[in-house]
């Protein structure tokens, strides 16, 4: 059971205020608004509260500035709890109106729900050119439609979901949405007359009902956070976009000279003033061979092609030059130049990047221009160099270790970036300081939105836009999940950025009609559990960090140290060379949080995970540690962009596309009766049932019926062998037992095993199909070898008897053996695992003789495991099934040190890779420390 983090006596809670429908506060309102502001002032005085895990960096009158308490707040929200509760409340009261069943409010009740789904899968790509989607940029979202279709599906009107790394708040905008009938129908759905959601008019079974659920936002960032809040907020959109443009008229005011140019030329007897859009700013190279400087963008840019040459020539010697050359190209790097000078703003000499002015786009009336900077404008570029912004802006050091701040860095890029304000150039630091400035006097009622649409426009302003072509729409664009600096980036105005941005805010906010009491937010790692109570979300949707695809605080940086609040990176789930995170780290830290999860999330009730990362290692890494806090996985499946499907995943090597795995909490009544019967024959039979009860019908789908893995025997005794291992017992059936018992218990269907009721329901669907789809193996070991051969030799499967000569051939196409794997050859793998016919035919043996061989093949494997045993070294070659079953076999004795031992001659990639070999170890490693162990969770 998670804890929860208690206030003082003092600071128990008021009644939540009801908020007003309409956009106007009343002064009993604010009142309210100004006593829970008071509260959060307390909490934040209480040393404990400041104790929770990913505590932002920042002052508490930053925090107070941010918070609108009590439904988002800056820092972990204390007022989670009640408003969970009266979410809880409220949801009772819905659901009694709707003639639902309603469980207790603050239970784990889900059997008088009589709740129950089946895993879903949908398009995470739906819906990217929807305004709410383009409002605020962000190194990863995934748009709100598409989570719409997973809400819809797995929850009810008034149900809570929770979002452990929300980002920009999607899930709260999709959470909400689901109440809107024309937001639901654009999704393809039809809403009939009662609010029932349909897939197609005339349908009789519902989808959903239409009605908005409520959500809790969590992000270990703040400007994270910050963006959440604000999708997930009403907006009066015309008196937004009127602040906003009184606002721009003021900066305008006062900066516009800054952004101006004769046109066509300073010295042309006709010129008029031109309004700059932006400058073309170019890197200064240097010829390592003569000493020559050159300006990149003279030698290198290709405005004919609109692209940047590999190479070029030095105008003063002729060597042949490249900014990255290859080693065996035989060209020589042209290095860039660095300037030392005076840094007013951090009273110290520094060293940066030479650049240079090279092209200015300019607009005069509705006509836009093009010139190279002429002398006024040279001028006017080293009168503002010796300018300082009158208004204040942030100047973070963003070292870390020596000169390197982060695994973002990149030498020669980012030479003499050492602080914040070195991103910038001093006149759009001067344009962004007065922007800011100008927003913190504004209108109270407006200032967060106002700082969500500076917020969205402050890596605009940043030396990271690239010039990319002479295209328009591509001057103002950053590589998306980095901090690179290019040798030509672009300088933009205010009204270039500002105008568009406020136009697709406006926009985005005109469309949405949300409740602000409809979703929480709180600034806190997913991976503290005090603030929730358990047992109280109904639905839990996530697309985490996955290992280091993403440095979300070094990313989230530049906008922080504007908002006054900053990242704690302590509990960041990455890998990070700078933070000191490998592998190890990244899982400890994601098991952490899907053990809070687990603790949060309903029994019997579901998870969905996007997973997008090509890593087999990182993959192995979520799969663990979804498994190790209790979660059982129900569906992995990608989607086939080309087809527009999706596809099972049966390989963990299978990991290029996007994934998106579905986990369920078990239920409380059989979580409790098979830890009380401590891992029990009967218990394990238990386990395969309720987990076969949580598998989908396979489909039927233009006359092919889907053949589902999760339903075939091996899979089924890979997920009973897990559970009983992550909760530290010994496990009562062996693979022959397992194998002889399940046809006897489960009806068989097309290499499939259901309960009965599921098999009368896949039998209809079956009358209708012309075959069964077979699923797509490759081999890479003897575990998939033995799958690939069971699939080829049973009939059910769509396969038969074959001679040695007939399998031969399509085995060794379908062989892509891992380089460390002692695979058998394949009559070897025939003779221990399938018999012969008269004909020579190899075919898969009955249940009883089955339980022959596997016996006699486990004899053979546990020979080969003792050599292992008996060794020193790191192996280079070994027979995976052999250590998975030395493992096996050492795990029901409990003998933790032989499998330690064993795993410490195994690659580390090995390890990595291979999820049951993992699982073995990381669960020896807990017990081997801490000793017999009671289950952790339940």
């Amino acid at each position: 059971m998670t804890k929860r983090y208690i206030p003082n006596p003092d600071q128990q809670p008021d009644l939540i205020a009801e908020a007003s429908a309409e956009y106007t506060i009343t002064p009993e309102q604010e009142a309210e608004k100004e006593r829970y502001r008071e509260r959060l002032r307390l909490h934040l005085k209480d040393p404990a509260f400041r104790q929770i895990e990913g505590f932002p960096l920042g002052e508490d009158d930053a925090i107070l500035a941010l918070s609108d308490p009590p439904y988002y707040t800056a820092c972990p929200n204390p007022f989670l709890g009640e408003i969970i509760e009266k979410w809880q409340a409220e949801r009772a009261a819905l659901r009694k109106e709707m003639g639902l069943p309603v469980g207790s409010a603050l239970a784990a009740d889900e059997a008088a729900e009589g709740y129950q789904r089946e895993p879903f899968a949908a398009d995470v790509s739906e819906g990217k050119n929807d305004p709410i989607y383009n409002a605020h940029s962000y190194h990863t979202k995934v748009p709100h439609k598409a989570i719409m279709r997973y809400i819809l599906h797995y929850t009810d009107p008034g149900d809570i979901v929770l979002d452990g790394f929300c980002g920009t708040g999607m899930t709260g905008v999709a959470a909400q949405l689901c109440g809107d009938k024309k937001t639901v129908e654009s999704l393809g759905y039809t809403v009939d007359k009662k609010g029932y959601v349909v897939a197609s008019p005339g349908d009789e079974q519902p989808i959903s009902r239409l009605g908005a659920r409520k959500a809790v936002l969590v992000d270990l960032s703040p400007a994270a956070t910050f963006i959440a809040y604000n999708y997930n907020t009403p907006v009066d959109a015309k008196a937004f976009e009127r602040e906003a443009r009184r606002i721009i008229k003021e900066v305008e005011e006062e900066c516009g000279w800054m952004y101006e140019t004769w046109h066509p030329h300073c010295d042309d007897p006709k010129r008029v003033k031109g309004k700059i859009n932006y400058m073309i700013w170019s890197d200064i190279l240097t010829c390592p061979q003569c000493n020559t400087e050159m300006v990149f963008w003279n030698v290198a840019m290709d405005r004919v092609k609109g692209n940047v040459r590999e190479s070029w020539e030095c105008p003063n010697c002729g060597t042949r030059l490249a900014k990255s050359p290859a080693r065996d190209g035989g060209l020589l790097k042209a290095e860039r130049s660095l300037l030392t000078s005076f840094d007013p703003d951090l009273g110290q000499v520094t060293r940066h990047v030479k650049q240079a002015p090279v092209l200015i786009n300019y607009s005069v009336g509705k006509e836009r221009c093009e010139k190279h900077p002429d002398k006024e404008d040279l001028a006017l570029v080293g009168k503002i160099e010796t300018s300082h912004s009158t208004y204040p802006f942030p100047i973070f050091p963003m070292m870390l270790i020596g000169e390197e701040w982060g695994d973002t860095w990149r030498a020669g890029v980012h030479a003499g970036i050492t602080h914040t304000h070195h991103f910038y150039t001093p006149r759009n630091l001067i344009l962004l300081s007065t922007i800011w400035s100008k927003i913190r006097a504004a209108d109270e009622k407006q200032k967060r939105i106002l700082y969500f649409l500076c917020q969205s426009l402050a890596m605009g302003y940043t030396k990271l836009n690239r010039y990319g072509a002479t295209h328009f729409s591509q001057v103002n664009r950053n590589l998306s999940g980095t901090l690179y600096v290019s040798s030509l980036t672009t300088e933009v105005s205010l009204q270039y950025a500002f105008a568009g941005k406020l136009s697709r805010l406006y926009k985005a906010f005109n469309s949405l009609h949300l409740d602000s009491r409809s979703a929480c937010v709180s600034t806190q790692s997913a991976s503290e559990g005090r603030l929730i109570l358990d047992n109280t979300v109904d639905y839990i949707f996530i697309d985490p960090p996955f290992g280091s695809n993403l440095m979300y605080s070094e990313l989230n940086f530049l906008w922080e140290v504007w908002l006054g609040v900053i990242t704690s990176t302590n509990t960041e789930a990455i890998m990070n060379v700078k933070q000191h995170k490998g592998l190890p780290e990244y899982q400890f830290l994601m098991e952490s949080c899907f053990v809070n999860f687990i603790c949060f999330l309903k029994p019997g009730h579901w998870m969905t995970v996007e997973f997008h990362n090509s890593q087999n290692a990182i993959w192995n890494a979520i799969q663990e540690a979804i498994l190790r806090a209790g979660f059982m996985i129900a569906d992995v499946r990608t989607l086939d962009k080309q087809g527009g499907t999706f596809k099972q995943i049966t390989s963990t090597a299978a990991v290029k596309q996007d994934l998106i795995i579905s986990a369920y909490k078990p239920r409380a009544e059989f979580e409790q009766r098979f830890l009380a019967e401590g891992g029990s024959v009967q218990g394990a039979w238990d386990f395969i049932r309720q987990h076969l009860e949580q598998l989908p019908i396979p489909a039927l789908d233009d006359g092919v019926m889907e053949t589902l893995a999760e339903r075939q025997g091996y899979l089924l005794y890979d997920r009973m062998v897990a559970f009983h291992i992550q909760r530290g017992l010994s496990v009562p059936l062996s693979a022959a037992e397992f194998y002889a018992g399940l046809p006897q218990r489960f009806l068989d269907r097309d290499g499939m095993y259901f309960t009965p009721s599921q098999a009368a329901e896949y039998d209809k669907r079956r009358l209708g199909a012309q075959k069964v789809e077979q699923l797509a193996l490759f081999v890479s070991d003897e575990k998939s070898a033995l799958q690939w051969l069971r699939q080829e030799l049973n009939p059910e499967s769509g396969g038969g008897p074959q001679t040695y000569q007939d399998l031969q051939p399509k085995f060794i196409r379908e062989l892509h053996q891992a380089r460390h794997e002692a695979l058998p050859e394949l009559r070897t793998i025939l003779e221990q695992n399938f018999l012969q016919d008269a004909q020579e035919r190899w075919y898969v043996p009955n249940p009883e003789r089955q339980a022959d061989l596997d016996a006699l093949r486990q004899k053979t494997l546990l020979r080969e495991f003792a050599e292992y045993c008996l060794g020193k070294g790191k192996l280079k070659v070994f027979r995976s099934e052999a250590v998975r079953a030395g493992f096996h076999q050492a795990w029901d004795v409990r003998d933790f040190t032989t499998i330690l031992k064993v795993a410490e001659r195994l690659p580390e990639s090995v390890l990595q890779e291979n999820q049951q070999l993992l699982m073995y170890v990381h669960n020896a490693q807990l017990l081997a420390e801490k000793g017999p162990r009671q289950e952790r969770l339940f």
